[in-house]
């Protein structure tokens, strides 16, 4: 019996912990296709495929005043192919905003 526990052990170690994961940040030039004020999210589009960026609390207020069609350079922590990528900054390169470039914490 502690020979099987010994390698179950072994085998998480080897494999990596469940649950665990390392966040990777990624950057997407991309039009906004969509805010989504209600659920917190932007419709963005990336080498012909859409997905949604979760938009993070401090960000929510500034959410509305991306320009829809207008190109922005989005900075994302992706965690996982499961989970939506988590916005963490955005720099507006095209259309007309009030909020050109959001660091995380404000628009500037």
């Amino acid at each position: 019996m502690p020979s099987l526990l010994v390698t179950l052990l072994a085998a998480l170690l080897i494999s990596g912990l469940p649950g665990k994961s390392l966040a990777v940040e990624k950057s997407f030039y991309s039009p906004v296709i969509h805010v989504d004020v209600e659920q917190h999210r932007i419709l963005i589009s990336q080498l012909g495929g859409v997905f949604y960026i979760d938009v993070p609390e401090i960000a929510r207020p500034h959410m509305e005043k991306l320009p829809i069609s207008g190109l922005v350079d989005f900075v994302v922590e992706w965690k996982s192919d499961d989970e939506m990528p988590v916005l963490k900054t955005w720099k507006v390169k095209s259309g007309e905003s009030t909020c050109l470039y959001f660091n995380g914490k404000e628009c500037k």
